[in-house]
């Protein structure tokens, strides 16, 4: 169940954080990294801090993007500090533990943790389901790369344990987020082809959007009827021009 889970780094610049994740990841029994765009790939230095975990490291998986990264995954949660402008579906790590466990029989799920000394980006952060912030000292909040990932990675192995001790739940199947992105552009087309979005005046409509369909989280059976909904929007469109 743990292998797959991934752990996604985005752009990280200091190679050393690279063998710690592996290392912290191994520690709770995560195998699957995935890199995305590091500023150098794993190297001597990275090795040395991975210590016995040099698998997870040689195994490491390099991408270009982060849709890249996710694109097979049902469920992909961000780490994030709160946000005051636009909130997001929050957990707190336990409910991320939870949460990651209880749907990877699935499909792939995705931890995704941003650069070093900024996060994510907010179009990243949009491509996640939930965002998770670790609840630190507020007086001293600053967590190292390696540090977060194995206080995130405990909280998994901890849900992934209580998990095989009780019987587990039916999930509901839910779309990858390659199959919510087609949506999404899907989405974006229509509005665009009846005026409800305005090409020079787009505003905040479909990152308000994102928000409210990340938040309802769509089963894939009700995607496929928004998708037919757009589909017959068109049509009746074409039809009365």
């Amino acid at each position: 169940m743990l292998e797959n889970i991934k752990i996604v780094l985005v752009n990280t610049s200091h190679t050393g954080n690279i063998g710690s994740t592996a290392r912290a990841m191994k520690t709770m029994g995560l195998s699957q990294l995935v890199l995305v765009d590091p500023v150098s790939p794993p190297d001597g230095k990275s090795s040395a801090l991975a210590a016995g975990a040099g698998d997870v490291l040689a195994n490491a998986k390099i991408v270009s993007t982060v849709a890249e990264a996710v694109a097979d995954c049902g469920l992909v949660v961000g780490t994030s500090a709160r946000s005051r402008t636009l909130s997001w579906p929050m957990l707190e790590p336990r409910e991320c533990g939870e949460k990651l466990v209880s749907e990877v029989p699935k499909y792939p799920v995705a931890l995704v943790f941003g650069r070093e000394n900024n996060g994510l980006s907010n179009e990243e952060l949009q491509q996640c389901h939930f965002h998770v912030c670790i609840p630190a000292n507020p007086e001293y909040s600053s967590l190292n790369l390696a540090a977060a990932v194995q206080t995130l990675c405990y909280e998994i192995r901890m849900a992934h344990l209580s998990e095989t001790r009780h019987e587990t739940t039916v999930q509901e199947e839910y779309p990858l987020a390659d199959d919510l992105e087609g949506f999404y552009s899907h989405l974006e087309q229509t509005l665009h082809k009846t005026n409800f979005i305005i090409p020079q005046h787009p505003g905040m409509v479909m990152t308000k959007l994102r928000r409210l369909f990340n938040r309802a989280r769509p089963e894939t059976q009700e995607l496929n009827i928004l998708r037919g909904i757009l589909a017959s929007i068109e049509k009746s469109s074409k039809d009365n021009t």
